[in-house]
């Protein structure tokens, strides 16, 4: 890839975009090379980086195909569901707490 330029943090010019930006486009970078990239400093760490990619060169999103969002909306559901009681939570289940709060925390809910 070799050197790319370096930018500061909001000082890279214009057509260049990270890939959120061209997400917000509708644009994807389509197998370009980095472009360049914006270091954004912070105190007593690493500074954070952002790559970006030239606008130009970048291709359209590829379309959601069926099968696509029928897995997608499985997969959803499937987070939904708590591996305890098997019931659907109706939210997304905490990774944290691994099932629903019903099961999590069954003497508040009893309380209340």
């Amino acid at each position: 890839m070799g050197t790319v330029p370096v930018y500061r943090w909001r000082l890279a010019p214009d057509g260049l975009a990270t890939r959120r930006q061209l997400r917000a486009l509708g644009l994807r970078p389509g197998g370009q090379d980095v472009a360049a990239q914006v270091e954004r400093p912070r105190r007593r760490r690493e500074p954070l980086v952002a790559y970006l990619y030239r606008v130009e060169q970048a291709k359209p999103v590829r379309p959601m195909t069926p099968a696509k969002r029928a897995a997608l909306a499985k997969a959803n559901a499937a987070r939904r569901v708590c591996p305890e009681c098997r019931r659907d939570a109706g939210y997304v289940i905490p990774p944290a707490l691994g099932m629903c709060t019903l099961c999590a925390f069954p003497e508040e809910q009893r309380a209340a």
